[in-house]
């Protein structure tokens, strides 16, 4: 048996995975229509919607089988996620990785698997939708395109939620995404008795780039400032783009003079950008920082109006 080799870009691909928030969530009904509906279109007794983590291979969706998940070492679906496309396994019998694979000689006897790659936004790959049969077969090309089809609806309903919660310019979480991301955060530092504080940032002047250089350039400078925020802030922080030229950013295990601080260096970062770049215009911002006060058990949103307004009173 033949164990599925790592993704060279697998560290982003786990990245991506987690990022939809879906392992280990409930069965939903958009999904298993699309096994039920590949189960009958190709007459197979299993179909799966499958995501593979880093040890496990995990279904979102399974028809024809009674477990949630199986090791990612014996998994058909590993080797899948290294394909372009569709990975097709005609024989299991007559393929050493995996004629002596334990799916194949123990429950469900895996004969035939063909699995059409899930892929993100960014084209790493997720998992699969795949067919699975106890009997050797072979797929024509209308079955294939079938089967990309199915697969097509599935990337479709996964990033779903995902684009619904993120930011299409910056990919940063937008307002819904930052605020369900946040107070998730918020309960999690109340809980154990975290320190965290709450930045709210508008950019200053904003308009005068767009009505001065154009939309586009508005947009580059949106850019900027958001990859300046991933690249100052920890992975444990919390970054948002609200709307227009307004951001967040929930600061974990951070209280209110380590907060300055942390925004000092952010602002000297940009300010370096504006030094290097000779754009013609500076980017710069306003910011009101809240220490959050676990006992007073204020929502986030209302935090967010408390850091808006102390924002205002820093407006240039």
């Amino acid at each position: 048996m033949k164990k599925p080799d790592i993704p060279q870009d697998e560290g982003g691909r786990l990245k991506a995975l987690r990022s939809l928030d879906v392992l280990d969530t409930p069965s939903e009904e958009r999904f298993d229509r699309l096994t039920r509906l590949a189960k009958r279109m190709f007459d197979v007794p299993i179909a799966l919607v499958s995501l593979v983590d880093e040890n496990r291979q995990w279904f979102k969706s399974c028809t024809g089988i009674n477990v949630s998940e199986i090791p990612r070492d014996i998994s058909f679906c590993g080797h899948a996620i290294l394909e372009n496309e569709i990975f097709i396994i005609p024989d299991t019998i007559k393929d050493e990785r995996f004629s002596d694979n334990p799916l194949v000689l123990n429950e469900p006897y895996i004969r035939f698997y063909a699995g059409c790659p899930l892929r993100y936004l960014d084209g790493s790959t997720l998992g699969t939708l795949c067919i699975i049969d106890t009997q050797p077969r072979v797929l024509d090309e209308e079955d294939l395109d079938a089967l990309k089809d199915l697969a097509e609806l599935a990337e479709h309903e996964l990033m779903a939620v995902q684009l619904a919660t993120q930011d299409e310019l910056t990919k940063l979480s937008n307002r819904r995404g930052f605020i369900k991301l946040a107070q998730h955060g918020l309960d999690i530092c109340a809980r154990h008795n975290i320190s965290a504080s709450l930045v709210f940032f508008d950019l200053n002047k904003f308009k005068s780039i767009n009505d001065t250089f154009g939309h586009a350039e508005g947009d580059a400078a949106l850019l900027a400032f958001s990859d300046h925020m991933k690249n100052t802030f920890r992975d444990s922080d919390i970054i948002g783009r609200l709307g227009g030229d307004e951001f967040a950013v929930l600061l974990t295990d951070t209280s209110l003079e380590p907060a300055e601080k942390t925004i000092s260096r952010f602002r000297s970062s940009i300010e370096h950008y504006n030094k290097e770049s000779n754009l013609g215009y500076e980017i710069s911002f306003s910011e009101g920082i809240v220490e959050i006060d676990h006992e007073k058990n204020i929502s986030l949103e209302s935090l967010l109006g408390q850091a808006d307004s102390l924002m205002y009173d820093n407006k240039l």
